[in-house]
């Protein structure tokens, strides 16, 4: 049965068949990086608030290898080599396995990272946190969000990758789709979303924000594959650039409200998760 096929459809059809599998084995390895993310950042450094130069340090350590993933991931379709292949296999596979009711579901799912959510999203947080003052935190969070969809398009207009066909009606998306829009827009509005909490609310909801906030973007990044409006590249795209740009955003909040020798600056509206 097998025996015509290449060594990337070969790979697509056993990615296609095992989809939810793999889709759950990599989400318990996106939570477990984030939790020993969260470990580094809060069991591992010295005591008191972390200096500038390990805020440097940790958010270079997420920005590099983001970097670097986006970067082979750009080259490798410039080359229309191996990556390329696979891409088409995979999109196609899934046209010719996935059932109406996974369609539904990922089609219900992918709804977290469209444009409307997510505008919605940034101005009822903005206006949250504009009304109780807490200025810096705003301004953090609409750059964050607006910067990103500013950094996707300027991305998806250098690159100009048609999109995959897909003709199942459950949704239809016709701009570029080299990165994923709703990828790094998941990644970045919902993981700034997790920080600004974090920053307003007591610890004890801290790690159910930021688990909360993974499981939200790996869910509705799968879901732009299996609803075949995105190629795998894309989406693996998309998540690398919104977590660089989430990490810049992140680290640039924390050196912004720290004195240079680390010292949180006085807060004129103290936020009720701070412990300064």
């Amino acid at each position: 049965m097998y025996s015509s096929l290449t060594n990337a459809e070969l790979l697509a059809e056993v990615v296609a068949a095992n989809a939810f599998p793999l889709f759950i084995s990599t989400l318990l390895g996106a939570l477990a990086l984030a939790l020993a993310l969260a470990w580094s950042w809060r069991v591992a450094r010295p005591a008191g608030d972390p200096t500038p130069q390990r805020i440097l340090a940790v958010g270079m350590s997420c920005m590099l290898p983001a970097g670097l993933l986006f970067l082979s991931l750009a080259g490798a379709l410039s080359h229309r080599g191996a990556l390329v292949a696979f891409d088409e296999a995979l999109a196609a596979a899934l046209q010719a396995t996935q059932p109406a009711e996974t369609l539904r579901a990922a089609a219900l799912v992918t709804h977290f990272g469209d444009t409307a959510t997510l505008t919605g999203l940034c101005v009822a947080l903005a206006a949250l946190l504009l009304v109780r003052g807490h200025h810096l935190l705003a301004a953090g969070w609409i750059a964050a969000v607006a910067g990103n969809s500013l950094l996707n398009v300027t991305l998806k207009s250098m690159f100009e990758r048609v999109r995959p066909i897909h003709e199942h009606g459950y949704t239809i998306e016709t701009s570029w789709s080299f990165p994923s829009g709703h990828a790094s827009g998941t990644v970045v509005a919902y993981g700034m979303a997790a920080y600004v909490l974090m920053r307003l609310l007591p610890a004890r909801w801290h790690l159910p924000l930021l688990l909360l906030a993974v499981t939200i973007a790996m869910s509705t990044a799968a879901s732009r594959v299996v609803l075949q409006v995105h190629f795998a590249s894309d989406v693996l795209a998309g998540i690398s650039s919104g977590t660089l740009w989430l990490s810049l955003c992140v680290m640039s909040q924390e050196l912004l409200r720290r004195r240079p020798d680390g010292a949180p600056r006085p807060d004129p509206f103290p936020l009720d998760g701070d412990t300064q």
